[in-house]
């Protein structure tokens, strides 16, 4: 008898603990969220790096703290996207104007996606590109080679060469871009040109640090058609049914951007696949 009251007694206090244990739980969760929540919201939040655009300075599996105040806030600034589905208007609260140079996360204007790329086509701007170099103005954006580096794909495994280079922009911001390469650059053929693309007001042009390898504003199925004279001028078109799966980002609204990524703060990507020397350090690395 004294046995099964025994029994009976720890099954109750593990119970108890059980009990005790979850609700703990419960309240950890209804504190934290909403603290997450507000700082998601006002501040910072924590996004992975999903693919290879912008290689070499943003890894697959880097995660990055995005800064939410830079250019103010819109819809578009809410958590977890839920800003699209609540009835908010459009335009930003104490905007902050981007600048040439930052990367940024945005939402893709015609895909429930959410991009990282480095902007590089301000309102009014005239952008056009050959053989991989920016055609900003009328006037090529300076490159300098670094070095040749050897990785495999992250997707697929494929060995890649490419010309690590050195781009600069008009107003003195420096940063790595990755020409992809097959033998060397002196064998390459160049690349066809792209139309010319005037960034229309209230928007941006984007493109990835690697150059080949990222879906960017330089792909025509985001765009409105081009005009007989061979320019990109306008935003606002609906992609073309055959595209809308996969239409690019095309020039994007103002109202679109989310934060500028600043910094790196860790990363799950331990160079196993580079064979020329791992990237520099993805510890609290500053972009």
């Amino acid at each position: 008898m004294n046995d099964i009251t025994e029994d009976n007694q720890e099954k109750a206090s593990l119970l108890e603990r059980g009990l005790g244990e979850l609700k703990e739980l419960i309240v950890t969760i209804a504190v934290f969220l909403p603290v997450w929540f507000f700082v998601s919201l006002f501040f910072y939040e924590l996004r992975s790096i999903p693919s290879e655009s912008m290689v070499p300075n943003l890894q697959v599996g880097d995660r990055v703290a995005v800064s939410k105040f830079a250019y103010g806030y819109s819809r578009y600034s809410l958590p977890l996207g839920v800003g699209r589905f609540l009835p908010l208007g459009e335009g930003r609260m104490f905007a902050g104007e981007p600048e040439r140079g930052d990367v940024i996360v945005f939402r893709h204007p015609h895909q429930d996606r959410v991009m990282i790329k480095r902007l590089i086509g301000l309102p009014g701007d005239r952008i056009q590109m050959f053989d991989n170099l920016v055609l900003l103005n009328g006037e090529p954006m300076r490159q300098e080679p670094v070095r040749r580096v050897s990785y495999h794909e992250h997707r697929y495994g494929q060995l890649l060469n490419a010309d690590e280079l050195m781009e600069t922009t008009p107003e003195g911001v420096s940063y790595l871009v990755h020409d992809i390469v097959e033998g060397t650059s002196e064998d390459r053929e160049p690349r066809a040109e792209t139309p010319l693309f005037i960034v229309p007001e209230g928007h941006y042009f984007f493109m990835g640090d690697n150059r080949d390898n990222s879906t960017d504003a330089r792909a025509l199925t985001g765009h409105c058609p081009q005009s007989s004279e061979g320019v990109i001028d306008r935003a606002g078109c609906t992609p073309a049914r055959r595209y809308r799966q996969e239409a690019s980002i095309g020039f994007v609204p103002f109202d679109h951007l989310i934060g500028r990524a600043d910094t790196v703060l860790f990363t799950l990507n331990f160079c196993s696949r580079y064979e020329s020397g791992c990237p520099e350090g993805r510890v609290w690395k500053s972009l």
